[in-house]
């Protein structure tokens, strides 16, 4: 009997002692301690972010015994979600919004896209007037939800691949981009179809009417630092554009903004009441259009609400493959080489009141090196409403003067288009920002030239050579010239004033092996040697300087530049590029050494640690950015 007491007491023992370990190991209800960032993913992980429902939609689903069918028929467990689609709660509005989208990304089904944008919409509306509503983050979630799904429910999908596709929908084709359809038309939905609307105004754009619509909401920006992006409603598109109508206003619209040009705008779709469009099987909406550089928030309900906008990602689509970089060595070897007659391009139709920029870039160079700087300044919150942007491309191997005379021209002829009657004072007080080469034709741009550079090339002055009309025409252009009124600052970057180290003799031999110069200006010099051989120092157009041959420190030009004096009516600054630390005396950029760039009288000097090409150096930009606020300003 003891025996038996002793052996019970043991394993009542025995069970005390496993009881508690499990005790010990885990309750049925409790916590674990597993870090900040492990909670944090699981309470923000949604469909945009992982593809699964977020927590929310997930209690939705658990607490209406509908986790697992789900699973199994996310059709009939999101028409049972809905119901007779009356008084939804806003739980199930967000819940719907989410498992929708999912459903649309797994299906591929456009109408599963529409009915996410719906219920997303009616949620927002819902929520918007509280502060709790401004806190809960599923309100930014169903922004983005709607955006997107707007923007897919808009798409018509892929072209097939036999369909014959334009030069600029196969490159997007190839991107992966979705084209966005825009037309009056009724989309169809789960529970029934929705009617969409549009305004044809909306199309038109400062003398432009925008044309095929490409979502840019999903494509990843790459060669900028920085992707600008203001959250807010609508899905944000790239929209090209093309001259609304003929006639002279159609040309001149034509010829303003640079070829295939993309520009940022914002779809916004309206329902006077998405809970009765979800209730009902025929509902409307209203497709409205804004473009970014003219609306950045839509009115709903009386109160202003932040437009989607993404202006990065369009200007990396317009330059993804853009045949602009081909510019680059193609004007350096040909001059000829051209993608448009016109060389002065305003980056937005003009805008009265801002102030113009002139960008103009260097050797083998091209507008779409001032990208990252023109990211940046362009969606800066002082500048952008008070600058507008243009930019100069030129034939970057035609002598230096050549070049700084069609600038000269472009500048006042532009001025004279715009603004006829010299109403606009912000058109009078460019600025212009010239990098390498561009910075020697900025210089020019401010200068006296006398008859300094003519002097080089002849023994008699211009009026005492034999030439025909149009060809005296031609050299007064290029060798004698005033500042350009319009021009009150000039921004030099890496600019060889006292030319470039990296000009030597066997560099300049094969410039001149490998670049052609403009035929007509080649015959031109040639029949005005051969009219005025005793009077000239040059020998025709074998003998027509390259830009490169204009930077050699030892040349003619570079000297008669350095005579030349400057208006004093503009502020100039400079910014020089150097590699390594230490003093600048001595050092160069890799092309342009720090004494040529130095230039006496400055109103600021900057130096920027980097190598030649420092236009998308954040220091640089900075430094740009200094000036042009303090240009605005009046200071």
């Amino acid at each position: 009997m003891v025996l038996v007491l002793r052996q019970r007491a043991l394993a009542a023992v025995a069970l005390l002692a496993v009881l508690a370990t499990a005790a010990a190991c885990a309750t049925p209800i409790g916590v674990t301690r597993v870090g900040t960032q492990t909670v944090y993913r699981d309470l923000v992980r949604n469909v945009l972010s992982t593809g699964d429902p977020s927590s929310n939609s997930e209690i939705v689903l658990r607490r209406l015994g509908l986790a697992e069918r789900y699973d199994d028929d996310p059709v009939a467990t999101l028409k049972e979600l809905r119901g007779d689609g009356r008084d939804l709660s806003q739980d199930r509005l967000f819940a719907l919004s989410e498992l929708s989208f999912r459903y649309a990304e797994e299906s591929g089904l456009p109408e599963y896209y529409l009915a996410a944008a719906v219920y997303a919409y009616a949620f927002i509306m819902e929520r918007r007037t509280s502060i709790g509503g401004a806190l809960d983050p599923r309100a930014r979630l169903a922004a983005d939800i709607y955006n997107l799904g707007l923007s897919n429910a808009l798409s018509p999908g892929r072209p097939e691949p036999s369909r014959d596709l334009s030069e600029a929908a196969a490159r997007a084709s190839a991107v992966g981009v979705r084209e966005v359809i825009l037309t009056d038309r009724a989309l169809p939905l789960p529970w029934g179809q929705l009617e969409v609307r549009g305004n044809p105004d909306d199309l038109l754009w400062s003398g432009y009417r925008l044309t095929r619509f490409v979502s840019v909401g999903e494509l990843k920006v790459r060669g900028m630092r920085n992707r600008y992006r203001q959250p807010g409603v609508g899905a944000p598109l790239a929209a090209e554009i093309e001259p609304d109508g003929a006639g002279p206003a159609a040309e001149a619209a034509r010829k303003r903004l640079p070829p295939r040009a993309k520009v940022a705008v914002t779809v916004f779709l309206r329902f006077d009441d998405p809970l009765k469009a979800i209730a009902e099987n025929r509902a409307q909406g209203r497709l409205e259009l804004y473009p970014a550089d003219k609306a950045t928030t839509v009115e709903i309900d009386g109160r202003p609400v932040p437009l989607e906008l993404d202006p990065t990602a369009t200007l990396a689509y317009g330059l993804e493959g853009a045949p602009v970089w081909a510019t680059e060595l193609g004007s350096f070897l040909t001059a000829d080489f051209r993608l448009s007659r016109e060389q002065l391009f305003m980056m937005r139709p003009y805008r009265p009141g801002r102030i113009p920029v002139v960008l103009i870039h260097g050797t083998a160079s091209s507008p779409a090196r001032w990208g990252e700087m023109f990211n940046e300044l362009s969606n800066d919150a002082v500048l952008r409403d008070r600058v507008q942007f243009w930019i100069f491309t030129y034939s970057t191997s035609n002598p230096v003067l050549q070049s700084a005379a069609e600038l000269r021209q472009a500048l006042n002829d532009i001025v004279k288009e715009v603004d006829p009657d010299g109403k606009d004072a912000a058109l009078r007080q460019m600025v212009l920002i010239g990098h390498s080469q561009g910075g020697l034709l900025a210089r020019l741009m401010i200068s006296e030239s006398g008859s300094r550079f003519w002097d080089n090339a002849s023994k008699v002055p211009l009026s005492g050579i034999d030439a025909p009309p149009q060809t005296k025409a031609l050299l007064q252009r290029v060798v004698l010239f005033e500042p350009v009124p319009a021009v009150t600052r000039v921004i030099f970057i890496s600019t060889p004033h006292k030319g470039s180290f990296r000009v030597s003799s066997l560099v300049l031999s094969l410039v001149r092996k490998f670049v052609s110069l403009p035929a007509a200006l080649v015959k031109d010099v040639d029949d005005l040697a051969r009219l005025n051989a005793s009077k000239l120092k040059v020998a025709g157009g074998a003998g027509l300087p390259t830009a490169v041959d204009n930077m050699n420190p030892n040349g003619p030009f570079v000297q008669a530049l350095a005579m030349c004096p400057m208006s004093p009516k503009v502020t100039s600054h400079s910014i020089i590029s150097v590699i390594g630390d230490g003093p600048v005396s001595g050092k160069t950029d890799g092309v342009v050494a720090y004494e040529s760039a130095h230039l006496e009288g400055v109103a600021s000097e900057k130096i920027v640690r980097s190598s030649h090409s420092t236009q998308g150096e954040p220091d640089t930009i900075l430094e740009v950015r200094r000036i042009l606020i303090e240009h605005v300003r009046g200071r």
